[in-house]
């Protein structure tokens, strides 16, 4: 395992102290890859800086996205952090649930913002969703106490756990850029066909297409085969 493989994913932070203090906590623990999505304030600015404390060179080397999607694009495994379970078909885990996964797999943890956290429109890109547990009276966490909380966890993990995957070396596994060329390929001709109806109802129907295919681990294979199936959908049949 490597901490290089680790990204931290901030969706639209709004204070400056907050991303300062997330920076500082990866650096706590060795990671360095944070990436911010759509960030409330001028990115970076002093305050960031002045906050992030010995942690510059983690602000220096930030990915910053104007929106989700493109922010996920080279991960394999999205880990969505939410403070309530969510009536989603999505796999739930625990903290304890960590040490289970491949974290030799590209993986980015998922942080929604401080006023309300992520959406389940946002949820949908996750194959998984993450929960602390906390007070269930006051279930509501600091941005940068989260990240701080996940960040040492999976740090112990990578530092003490080594786990074998039987798997051949030849099986590829899709990045979130392949399954996403695919699902637009899909909803693309879907629409095509009138699909999307009545029209209120779209939002959820492509929260919920996506979903199906984003918590899935897919080979690159797969996603060919995926996507030469819906190109066919467009094509008349003589």
């Amino acid at each position: 395992m490597s901490f290089n493989n680790i990204s931290f994913i901030l969706h639209k932070p709004q204070l400056s102290e907050n991303i300062g203090a997330c920076a500082r906590s990866l650096k706590n623990f060795n990671f360095s890859k944070l990436i911010v999505v759509d960030p409330k304030p001028i990115f970076p600015n002093d305050k960031i800086i002045a906050t992030s404390v010995g942690a510059k060179d983690v602000i220096k080397n930030t990915k910053v996205f104007q929106d989700l999607e493109h922010a996920i694009n080279n991960f394999d495994c999205v880990i969505a952090t939410t403070s309530r379970f969510r009536n989603k078909n999505i796999k739930h885990l625990k903290l304890n649930d960590l040490k289970k996964l491949n974290l030799k797999k590209k993986t980015a943890f998922l942080f929604g913002s401080e006023a309300s956290g992520l959406s389940n429109n946002q949820i949908s890109y996750a194959n998984y969703t993450l929960q602390i547990p906390t007070n269930p009276k006051f279930k509501s966490l600091n941005l940068s106490h989260s990240v701080i909380i996940i960040s040492q966890i999976v740090s112990n993990l990578i530092n003490t756990i080594s786990t074998n995957f039987a798997k051949s070396d030849k099986i590829h596994t899709a990045s979130k850029k392949d399954i996403q060329k695919m699902v637009n390929l899909c909803i693309d001709n879907l629409e095509k066909k009138n699909f999307f109806r009545p029209k209120e109802k779209k939002p959820i129907m492509l929260e919920n297409l996506r979903s199906i295919f984003y918590k899935m681990y897919l080979s690159q294979k797969e996603i060919r085969i995926l996507s030469s199936v819906f190109a066919s959908l467009s094509k008349k049949v003589d």
